[in-house]
């Protein structure tokens, strides 16, 4: 029997990853709302406010735990440095059975591995705890950066380029997908 946690808490070296709330909102506006990191997502509106932080926490907080798991990245001495997702993504991910992930680092912290540390974290979980074999994600051609972070840890391209609406960039990118396995 599977045990389903409702707001799991993953640790890694440097980082916490824990569900998202209403103290976080501030930071996490003041972070997202930065044009170059909300436009190497699919999800992140720009400009995005204290009012897009609240209703981010609170769909969190409705999230179906056996569906999806989103985490604040908080370092252990700099508090909220990101956000990382696990989700039963769309439905050409679905037919194949895997959840889709997604993360952004704020600016402040890029370069510093974050985002590969709480990747691989999320990713021990996501087999452990939430049973996943597989996970699928994509980057932006015109980031490849986030391509060399799931590289480390352990996704590979699967050959295939979709394309992929970003609601900041209204419109359309080409977006090389990747996969994970267990």
């Amino acid at each position: 029997m599977c045990i389903i946690e409702t707001s799991p808490v993953i640790e890694t070296r440097r980082l916490i990853l824990r569900a998202p709330g209403a103290q976080d909102v501030t930071r996490i506006a003041d972070m997202a709302n930065d044009h170059d990191i909300a436009r190497m997502t699919c999800r992140m509106p720009h400009p995005f406010g204290t009012g897009d932080a609240e209703e981010f926490v609170i769909a969190v907080a409705g999230q179906d735990p056996r569906r999806a798991s989103t985490f604040v990245i908080e370092h252990e001495d700099m508090g909220p440095v990101g956000v990382i997702g696990l989700f039963e993504g769309d439905e050409a991910d679905m037919k194949h059975g895997a959840p889709e992930t997604g993360y952004w680092i704020g600016r402040d912290f890029w370069g510093r591995g974050f985002a590969t540390e709480a990747l691989e974290g999320a990713l021990v979980w996501a087999s452990k705890r939430w049973k996943r074999r597989a996970l699928v994600a994509g980057h932006f051609v015109d980031n490849p950066a986030s391509g060399r972070v799931l590289e480390k840890a352990g996704f590979l391209y699967t050959g295939e380029t979709r394309r992929k609406f970003s609601i900041a960039r209204s419109g359309e990118i080409d977006t090389r997908m990747m996969i994970w396995l267990a």
